[in-house]
């Protein structure tokens, strides 16, 4: 479900206190009874850090709430945003990230990377304070993380599912009356974002076979991206 952000909250993002203080007022928007549930949100950024979108992926229980990778980037991909950050809230006030946490950012991180989106940050918020995955060090740990770096099999899963999203985008646009000059657009923001996920790839240090794979680019193509 999108978030509706009133214009005063479209800001640039400088840090993670600018992310909790919008988030802070979208929690607070809710009744008491669903302040006392978890929810997981991201929020899409343009490249200049101005947020695009606020999302809720899920909103669960007391103590946990379930998320789904390709959901939590679905609107990403959608919207071209290349930069992300995901935000929880735990409404004990106990601000320390699980190991459940943990392992679920380490995961998103790496699915980021095969869509070459960018997870910038993680908050744990309360309607009080906040913690902040990059701000502690623990998101730099958890992107050197192998733990779930992703087979080739699941790779192909996930740009199969982007594919999907990106059809789906498609469709929208056109119902919108936005037909006129989406083709061409279309074309040229894949391309932009099958080169884009070449660098991420060559960098991550993939074979040539596989990234042939991922982006569709030509043997020749990828030779010529600088890095």
């Amino acid at each position: 479900m999108t978030i509706k952000l009133t214009p005063k909250q479209r800001i640039i993002i400088r840090s993670s206190d600018d992310v909790f203080k919008i988030m802070k007022e979208i929690l607070m928007r809710e009744g008491k009874i669903d302040r006392e549930k978890e929810h997981f949100w991201v929020v899409g950024l343009a490249q200049n850090h101005r947020i695009r979108y606020v999302e809720l992926i899920s909103m669960g229980g007391v103590r946990y709430t379930t998320v789904e990778p390709m959901n939590v980037f679905r609107w990403s991909v959608m919207k071209g945003c290349v930069k992300v950050i995901m935000v929880h809230n735990h409404p004990s006030g106990n601000l320390n990230p699980s190991v459940e946490d943990k392992g679920l950012t380490d995961r998103l991180i790496q699915v980021g990377r095969i869509l070459a989106i960018n997870v910038l940050d993680h908050l744990i918020i309360s309607t009080k304070s906040y913690m902040s995955f990059a701000n502690t060090g623990l998101l730099s740990e958890l992107e050197k993380s192998t733990q779930w770096v992703p087979t080739f099999e699941l790779i192909e899963r996930i740009r199969a599912e982007e594919k999907k999203i990106r059809e789906e985008a498609v469709r929208v646009a056109a119902q919108d009356n936005l037909k006129k000059g989406l083709k061409e657009g279309e074309i040229k923001g894949i391309s932009k974002r099958n080169i884009e996920i070449a660098k991420n790839s060559i960098k991550e240090g993939l074979s040539l076979e596989l990234i042939i794979k991922l982006t569709g680019l030509t043997k020749e193509e990828i030779g010529k991206i600088k890095v």
